[in-house]
């Protein structure tokens, strides 16, 4: 199991260069990589990273990919055109979707806020293989989330998938209680000095010392 968990959350170089090069950390918890990952695309890396999830993903038989609005669109994308899988994404900003719908609130820590997830039930379809990729995992609420909205259509969740988990925050602990398999190409075990230090990923590469 070990080492089937550590293939899954191995770093993926492109994107831990990227985040110990450019990263910004903002607070103890917030990591602010929204110039190439969610905000403005590098859509090279974004693509670079649809493939290594939907190979990573491979082995769980993903029937559907499922996301939330709006950052989990481009990696959940990015995910299914490699894997030709059909993306179905939580509205949030309009949820307003056609009944039978499902729904779960939440608490937004960048809006302060809850919103609001809806899915139309119909596009999720009883006994489906469902797969969630996300741009983080931190507090897991909305992984939970479409987890919950998932289980509630019929459909099994084989397996969550992320760009970047904070391993300081609780989602990961939230996932396993599910027995959800977790996917993370870049974790974060914690912030040094105003530098994310990135799991498993060499103090040279790094280019500073793991104490």
């Amino acid at each position: 199991m070990q080492l089937v968990e550590r293939s899954l959350c191995e770093p993926f170089p492109p994107l831990a260069q990227r985040i110990i090069r450019e990263g910004v950390v903002v607070n103890d918890r917030i990591l602010k990589i929204d110039h190439f990952l969610n905000h403005r695309i590098d859509t090279d890396l974004m693509s670079a990273i649809g493939v290594e999830l939907a190979t990573r993903l491979q082995p769980f038989a993903a029937e559907l990919i499922l996301t939330a609005e709006a950052s989990g669109i481009p990696p959940a994308l990015a995910t299914a055109l490699a894997a030709r899988l059909p993306l179905v994404y939580a509205k949030k900003y309009d949820p307003d979707v056609p009944v039978p719908a499902l729904t779960r609130h939440i608490h937004s820590p960048t809006r302060d806020r809850q919103v609001q997830l809806a899915i139309s039930a119909r596009f999720i379809p009883p006994g489906s293989r469902v797969a969630i990729v996300d741009d983080f995992l931190a507090n897991g609420r909305t992984a939970l989330a479409l987890a919950d909205m998932a289980h509630e259509a019929g459909a099994t969740v084989v397996a969550a998938a992320f760009v970047v988990e904070k391993q300081f925050q609780e989602g990961r602990s939230l996932l396993q209680r599910l027995g959800v398999p977790i996917i993370s190409l870049a974790q974060i075990t914690r912030f040094v000095d105003g530098r994310p230090l990135i799991y498993r990923w060499t103090a040279s590469e790094q280019g500073q010392s793991d104490g």
